[in-house]
């Protein structure tokens, strides 16, 4: 039989291991911990003997303290040291919690973010962010050009609004935010992206939101995503709420349905609430081989 004295030190246990758990995840897995997550994707119809590495780097929400200069310096530093062939930026780029005391403006975010290096290049979308935080744009509406996006662009980044360029042996489209307006309220157009393909060079396409996958012709070889954070919460495996209507189906990692690859990305900052427990910030890296 327990007795009391039992029942009250398992309850302070109890109590001590929650606070720790919460002492982790809102003061340590978000701000201090950095990971490299990596991936291997075999594409289907992928070209014999073309290898590439890819670093991702998405939903930075740069602002002070969470993501200040000298945080988003360090992730430069660690993506470049791990020598990508190309570097995909898959959006929302700007703060979006109520716990940023100092907003970081936009060129100063892209002149730091300018020091990537990549022999192919490096290529960003918009997320739905980049665009709720331009009221001038979303009043604008699709086709308007966010503040964001002319910061990256004035420091040689290109912005793709769905378009795409050409990089070394690949194509790298771009798609808009399908947030861009609200959620499942975008601005993203498929087939004007598809129309501007020509050629058999393979594609790889960056779409912020992971959703736009399901229904994605077989023509791109691999997308990127974030937006979902992993759910910023994640235990075994599994994230109680996601930003995508196909909950963890799309969460995190790679996906591959049907013979098409899907590369969700865990994102580097925090969105409505500073914690992050099981998903911790990371630089994604795609090695892509036949």
């Amino acid at each position: 039989m327990i007795g009391r004295r039992g029942i009250v030190a398992g309850l302070g246990g109890l109590v001590a291991a929650g606070a720790g758990f919460a002492a982790y995840g809102f003061g340590v897995e978000p701000f201090l911990r950095l990971t490299i997550q990596h991936h291997t994707v075999r594409p289907t119809g992928w070209p014999a003997g073309l290898s590439l590495r890819v670093a991702m780097l998405s939903d930075l929400h740069a602002g002070a303290p969470l993501m200040d200069e000298a945080r988003i310096e360090h992730i430069v530093a660690r993506t470049n040291a791990l020598a990508p062939d190309l570097v995909l930026m898959t959006g929302d780029f700007g703060p979006s919690c109520d716990f940023v005391t100092r907003v970081i403006p936009h060129a100063d975010v892209a002149r730091r973010l300018a020091g990537l290096r990549a022999p192919l290049g490096t290529f960003a979308v918009n997320g739905n962010h980049d665009w709720w935080e331009d009221p001038v744009a979303m009043r604008r509406g699709a086709g308007a050009v966010t503040t964001m996006g002319r910061a990256l662009e004035a420091v040689g980044i290109p912005v793709l609004r769905n378009q795409v360029m050409r990089a070394g042996p690949v194509l790298v489209g771009g798609l808009e935010s399908q947030w861009a307006f609200g959620a499942y309220r975008g601005a993203e157009d498929v087939p004007r992206l598809l129309e501007q393909v020509a050629g058999d060079a393979p594609l790889l396409v960056m779409a912020h939101e992971p959703d736009i996958f399901a229904t994605l012709p077989g023509r791109a070889a691999v997308t990127f995503s974030g937006h979902t954070h992993g759910g910023q919460v994640r235990l075994l495996g599994w994230s109680p709420y996601t930003s995508s209507r196909y909950g963890n189906r799309y969460a995190w990692g790679h996906v591959r349905e049907d013979g098409r690859d899907l590369v969700v990305s865990g994102g580097l900052g925090i969105s409505t609430l500073p914690v992050r427990f099981g998903v911790p910030p990371e630089i994604t890296v795609v090695d892509i081989a036949g």
